[in-house]
Parts: structure tokens; C-alpha cells; sequence
């Protein structure tokens, strides 16, 4: 029997033992994680009887192995959630599924809806060519994206940076009240100084042309069957009843009762390699260090830490890179208010009137708050008093360690509270019931600095025959959770099948369109 050491119990990891365990008996599986949590930032933190989604996430992928396994974990709900049951809401059920008002082990099928939030207006996200579009952002401003948009058509920039990908499909004015101001808050750096390759992934096949091409699709009739089919965003998706960690803290179980063994707050510090094979790997825990000899080492510990953790022969030229590899951190804080100053003014039903956004896109300058997060809209079960509070995830991008990370807890609410009657959201600090704050590192690798010489790093961790790299932190690559999913399918393919090229691992999530379009 092999024995296979997992680094990281997030979607990568814990996908990657699951399906070795249940795909074969050859294997002694043992996972590290480093912190005491589930689901790495796909888990589900628990506060004072309601929960929270660290980050955000929608179940819905192109994969089709990936809704099936979800589905197969989580079974798709065969009648309405509560809130849906109280508005009368139809959703697509599934036949014989689980009644979420019964059963706690069930996917629920929830509205996508994000908007913009920019000037005390609400916009489209991504931005429609509606007639209220237009008449938020007025007609001076309106012939000047028009003409700058024109431009772009004319004369196309070299995609050399984040900046120039996005004036070329949005023009400099959309670019200027959408994009700019946001994508510098998220990556602490101006877009000019980004790679294109961000870009390339979270929104390639979204511009003005893909705009307009939509908004007609759904006046006029498809006439043609043969005619080519345009993508447009989606607008339903599945969510476990109590938020992603609760589907991670399913898996894990499966794994345990498959033989699996999951050591929390063990953190790999030591990758011990001989002649280009990994023989063992140290874990710290409770300050002690343990060596466990292994076969197979699968890692979605960031890839700056895995080359620091293989020790002192590695080429000095491989750790400038790893140590240059940049990274933004993320800060949630949890506030739980009795009411928003916000009015629905849409036709989507929800429980007390509520705006029925998921995620709010913030693009004022003047506040530091990145998005925020509407858990009520998430999943009535994710508040405990769904009907008389409003539960946000209000979100902050930093660096850890900066002034933002380090600022006291008491300090930061207060901070977020001042940021959100500023702009509007809330009236004043009565309305606030009660709040915490959740600090995520390395939550989102970046696409600048020494990642300009990522390809030399594959290169040498490709050279360790018996190690594979899978997640968004193991390969630094903006990975969805689906995504991640599959560098672990393919991962497990390979060790069954006994191949030995990593390419088809490194290459998922290379497609670069967006994640969450849809062909209709």
C-alpha cells in the first residue's frame, strides 16, 4: 500500500483524497491542514447562530464530473427552501430530491444577482446597455463612453497590462467608473501594472460588443439553428443549504469513513527529497514536528511555501521566484443589522423586501470596502432570524501585516460601519446588532511581480517525479473552486493510470473565458 500525504484540506485537497480513496484500495491517505478549519476560503465560519461564506461561492460549473460529484455529495432539492415556500418563489426541483425543511444534506437552487454599486446607484454587473444604465449614469457621460468606446474600435492597445485588456473591450470611460478604481483596491496595485492574464480568465467574452449581441438575443427570435450561440452570464446556481463548508465538511467525513485520515492544525514545514522523489514530509503540531514517510505528495500549500519547505537545495535563481510571488490577503467582517437604508426596487421577491442581491460590487473611491455579501440571499439558513435581520459579509482586500490587517477588531467594525453609512447602505450605528471579523491569508494569488516567471517554477517542481500541484494556491492561479476540483481529478487520473507528464494538471484553467458564463 502507498502512502499518499495531502497538503491542504481545501476543494483541491480533499477532492484529490476523496476520489483516490474511492477509486482504489492501494492507498494510505493522510491530509494536513495547517489551520482547524474545513474548506480552506470555501469553508463556513460559524458566529452567534448565523454563518458565513468566506469569499463567496456559487456552485456552478461547465464541468460536467463537477455537478455530478456535487450533486452526488448533496443532493439537489426536490421542494422549496424556506424563504422560496414563504414568497412562493418557483425553482427547477428535482424529482423524489431532499426537502430542505427536512433534510440538512441538500444543494438548494438560489437567484444569482450582483450588482455595481457605484455614485448611490445600482448597476448591472456586468454592465447592461438597459435604459436605466443609461439614465444612471446620464447622457453627457453616456455619448462620452459611447465615443470612447468608438475609439477603442479604432485604435486597440497592446495587451501588455490588466488596464489596457479592459479599455480594449470597455473603453476608457466604462473602464474609468467600473474597473479601474475596484481592481486597484482588490490587487493593492494599479491595473497598468497587472498582467493581461487575469483578465484573460474572469472576463474574456464580456465587452460592449458581447453586451449589445445579448441584449438583442433576448428580443429577437433564434430563427436559425445553426446559428452560433452567444454566452450570457448565469442566473441560477446550487449552494449547499449551510454555505461551501458544509459540503467540505461532508467530504472530509466520507473520507474518514473511507480510511482517510485529516490532521488539523498540522502544517507541513519540511519537504525531505531524495534524488528527485520526495521520501517524507515534517508536519508541525502543538509544536511538535512529525515525519511521516510518503509515496505521493499532492500539495495546495502556496507555491512559495512548498519551495521554501524543500529546503536549501534549491536553485537560488527558483526561490527569487517564490519569494516574489505576490499574494492578497482578505479580511471579513460579519455585521448583523435589523435593516438596510437600501430599497428593493427590483421584481425579485425576498423575505422582508430586502435588496435580493448575492454580492455588491463597491466602486466609491472614497471607502476602502471591496464587496459585500448579502447572506440572507445566499440561503435563508445561513441567518438565524432570516425575517427581522439582515447578515452581511462585508469584504476588504490587504497584505498581511499592513496597517488594515493589523488594526484592532473593535477599530475595523467601526471602520466598516462608518464606510457603509457613508455610501448609504445603513442609516446610521443603531441598526447594528452585532458583528466579528474572519482574516484570511493568501486568499488570492496575484498575476504581477516575479509571476511573470511562474513558468520556470513548474518547471522545476515538474522535475520532483512524485509531486503534484493542485489548487489556486498550489499552482498561484486564480482558480473557481470548480477549477480546482478538476487539477485534482486529473491529478488522482494520473496516479492511477501511472503517467508521469503533468501538463494535463498544469493546464486546467488555461481555457481562459469566463467562469460563469453559460451557452443558452
Amino acid at each position: 500500500m502507498k502512502n499518499v500525504v495531502i497538503i491542504g484540506a481545501g476543494p483541491a485537497g480533499l477532492t484529490a483524497a476523496y476520489e483516490l480513496l474511492k477509486n482504489s484500495r492501494d492507498f494510505n491517505v493522510i491530509v494536513l491542514e495547517e489551520s482547524n478549519a474545513i474548506g480552506g476560503i470555501s469553508q463556513t465560519v460559524k458566529y452567534n447562530g448565523n454563518r458565513m461564506d468566506i469569499g463567496g461561492h456559487r456552485f456552478f460549473s461547465k464541468n460536467e464530473d463537477v455537478t455530478k460529484w456535487w450533486n452526488e455529495l448533496m443532493p439537489l432539492q426536490g421542494s422549496p427552501a424556506y424563504d422560496d415556500k414563504i414568497l412562493n418563489n418557483a425553482k427547477p426541483l428535482a424529482v423524489n430530491g431532499p426537502d430542505p425543511e427536512k433534510t440538512d444534506r441538500v444543494m438548494l437552487i438560489r437567484n444569482r444577482v450582483s450588482r455595481i454599486y457605484y455614485a448611490h446607484k445600482f448597476f448591472d454587473y456586468p454592465v447592461s446597455l438597459k435604459m436605466k444604465t443609461l439614465k444612471n449614469i446620464g447622457l453627457i457621460k453616456t455619448l462620452k463612453v459611447g465615443c470612447s468606446y468608438l475609439k477603442t474600435t479604432i485604435h486597440k492597445r497592446q495587451e501588455d497590462s490588466l488596464e489596457n485588456f479592459y479599455i480594449n473591450r470597455f473603453g476608457k470611460e466604462l473602464y474609468s467608473m467600473f474597473f479601474e478604481k475596484y481592481t486597484e483596491k482588490l490587487w493593492g496595485r494599479h491595473p497598468r501594472m497587472i498582467s493581461a492574464d487575469w483578465g484573460a480568465q474572469r472576463v474574456k467574452g464580456l465587452s460592449i460588443t458581447a453586451v449589445i449581441k445579448d441584449m438583442f438575443s433576448k428580443i429577437l427570435p433564434n430563427k436559425s439553428k445553426n446559428r452560433k450561440v452567444e454566452t450570457s452570464l448565469i442566473e441560477q446556481y446550487y449552494y449547499p443549504k449551510y454555505g461551501p463548508g458544509q459540503l467540505w465538511e461532508t467530504v472530509a467525513t466520507e473520507i474518514e469513513n473511507k480510511g482517510g485520515t485529516i490532521l488539523k492544525n498540522s502544517k507541513a514545514v519540511k519537504i525531505n527529497i531524495v534524488n528527485s522523489n520526495i521520501e517524507s514530509v515534517d508536519y508541525e503540531n502543538n509544536q511538535q514536528i512529525t515525519n511521516i514517510k510518503t509515496d505521493i505528495v499532492i500539495s495546495s500549500m502556496p507555491l512559495k511555501d512548498l519551495i521554501y519547505a524543500m529546503g536549501e537545495n534549491v536553485p537560488q535563481d527558483i526561490l527569487t521566484i517564490a519569494k516574489g510571488l505576490p499574494y492578497r490577503d482578505f479580511v471579513t467582517i460579519g455585521l448583523l443589522v435589523s435593516k438596510l437604508n437600501l430599497k428593493n426596487q427590483t421584481k425579485i421577491k425576498t423575505l422582508g423586501d430586502i435588496i435580493p442581491d448575492c454580492w455588491i460590487y463597491v466602486q466609491d473611491e472614497g471607502v476602502k470596502l471591496g464587496r459585500i455579501q448579502i447572506f440572507n440571499n445566499w440561503s435563508p439558513y445561513m441567518v438565524n432570524d432570516v425575517e427581522k435581520t439582515v447578515w452581511l459579509g462585508l469584504e476588504y482586500f490587504c497584505d498581511e501585516g499592513d496597517a488594515f490587517w493589523n488594526m484592532e477588531e473593535k477599530e475595523c467594525v467601526e471602520l466598516a460601519v462608518s464606510e457603509l453609512i457613508k455610501i448609504g447602505i445603513l442609516s446610521n450605528k443603531d441598526e447594528v446588532l452585532d458583528a466579528t471579523r474572519i482574516k484570511i491569508k493568501k486568499a488570492y494569488p496575484a498575476y504581477f511581480d516575479t509571476y511573470k516567471d511562474i513558468d520556470k517554477l513548474i518547471n522545476y517542481l515538474n522535475t520532483v517525479d512524485n509531486l503534484y500541484c493542485v489548487g489556486r494556491n498550489g499552482q498561484h492561479r486564480y482558480n473557481n473552486m470548480d477549477h480546482s476540483m478538476v487539477t485534482a481529478f486529473e491529478t488522482v487520473q494520473n496516479i492511477l493510470s501511472g503517467k508521469k507528464a503533468k501538463e494535463n494538471i498544469w493546464n486546467v484553467n488555461t481555457e481562459q473565458e469566463y467562469h460563469e458564463e453559460k451557452t443558452k
